[in-house]
């Protein structure tokens, strides 16, 4: 398949998913407290999405079972929400989030500390974040897709963290996952041109430890190989003619 320019009007769909998502990102972020469990995350999830007059785009996307995706600690991205976990201070919690608006897809993560953090913990997350807005600096039209892999990778292996390889960014539209791929880490070759109208998931997953990671036995939740912790942050942008991404879930 290959990459989308969007139309005015299909920017204008996926500017008020990214909106919305924004919203219960907002809203989630309220609720995250020790003793809350993953699954009371995903309801209150789902039922800001569907408030909103929009459709989660991860319910049943492929099989997942859940409308939040809620990762703790060493898990890196799809945790399943169930009722038996709960938060625990100092815990990391990342959770990813789609919705679907008129047909159009937005989807964006946030990661977060439960209760008191460690300082390497906070370190993890802050990195993590502004690496995603060190790889957006590159997202100008005339730019290769690449170069938005390189700074990412750049920044994060300069606080000597990881940056997963298996898992990768992605275009977005009508599509949860359109092409491109984005790889966090420089791959061989620069990748396509950037051009006005490509609407990209922008999803930086950085490990305390090494890059390695495992699915277990669910076929879902990936987690760290070496059990170290995880952090995650993604944003859907929109490559402009003007220079400078615009953000649509923020």
């Amino acid at each position: 398949m290959a990459i989308t320019i969007k139309s005015e009007r299909e920017i204008a769909l996926m500017r008020e998913a990214g909106k919305i998502l924004a919203d219960v990102h907002n809203q989630l972020s309220e609720i995250i407290a020790p003793g809350i469990t993953t699954l009371d995350i995903d309801r209150k999830g789902e039922e800001l999405i569907r408030k909103a007059g929009c459709i989660p785009s991860f319910l049943n996307y492929e099989g997942y079972p859940a409308s939040i995706c809620v990762s703790v600690n060493d898990e890196v991205v799809h945790g399943i929400p169930t009722d038996s976990r709960r938060l625990e201070e100092g815990d990391i919690v990342s959770l990813d989030a789609g919705v679907i608006y008129e047909g159009y897809h937005s989807d964006a993560a946030r990661s977060y500390g439960v209760g008191t953090l460690s300082d390497a913990d906070k370190q993890l997350i802050e990195v993590t974040k502004q690496s995603f807005f060190e790889g957006i600096k590159m997202a100008v039209a005339g730019n290769h897709l690449h170069d938005i892999s390189a700074a990412i990778q750049k920044y994060v292996e300069g606080y000597g963290y990881s940056i997963v390889r298996d898992l990768v960014g992605h275009g977005i539209g009508s599509n949860l996952h359109e092409e491109p791929q984005i790889p966090n880490f420089k791959p061989i070759g620069r990748g396509p041109k950037l051009r006005p109208g490509m609407t990209l998931a922008i999803e930086p997953m950085v490990n305390a430890g090494d890059w390695k990671i495992w699915i277990l036995e669910d076929d879902w939740t990936v987690v760290t190989r070496d059990g170290t912790k995880s952090a995650h942050y993604e944003n859907t942008i929109l490559i402009t003619d003007s220079g400078e991404p615009e953000i649509l879930s923020l």
